[in-house]
C-alpha cells in the first residue's frame, strides 16, 4: 500500500525528491516516517511527521532533508538536498496509526514500502 520512487544517483552537493505513494488516505491520524539502511548497518528513522503537523529529523539530516505530504494526504515527501556519500542507503517509507506516539522501530510499523535506492558519490 505504500511504493517509494526517486531514488537514484547522484554527486554529493546534488539533491533528490523522494516519494511514497499511498493506496488510501494516510491523514493526520497517522505517523508518516522516512527509514534508510545503508549497507551493513542498522535501519534507522531519518523523517517523520506525526500527529497534525509535528516533524522529527535524525541529526545526520537535519537542515538538509525536508519532510512534507500532499494536501490530499496520499503522497509523502522527502527532498533531499546537500547530500552527501553517507546518505548513501535504501530509504523506506512506513506508515502507522498515531496513538499518541510513533513506533521507534520500521517493524513498528503496519504499512511499510519496498524502498527506493540513494546512492551518493563523492
Amino acid at each position: 500500500q505504500l511504493a517509494e520512487s526517486g531514488g537514484g544517483s547522484v554527486q554529493a552537493g546534488g539533491s533528490l525528491r523522494l516519494s511514497c505513494a499511498a493506496s488510501e488516505y494516510f491523514g493526520s491520524r497517522y505517523c508518516m516516517t522516512w527509514f534508510r539502511q545503508a549497507p551493513g548497518k542498522e535501519r534507522e528513522k531519518v523523517a517523520g511527521i506525526e500527529g497534525l503537523s509535528r516533524t522529527f529529523y535524525a541529526d545526520s539530516v537535519k537542515g538538509r532533508f525536508v519532510i512534507s505530504k500532499d494536501n490530499g494526504g496520499m503522497t509523502l515527501f522527502l527532498q533531499m538536498n546537500d547530500l552527501k556519500p553517507e546518505d548513501t542507503a535504501m530509504y523506506y517509507c512506513a506508515a502507522e496509526e498515531y496513538l499518541g506516539y510513533c513506533p521507534r522501530e520500521f517493524g513498528g510499523f503496519t504499512y511499510r514500502g519496498q524502498g527506493t535506492q540513494v546512492t551518493v558519490s563523492s
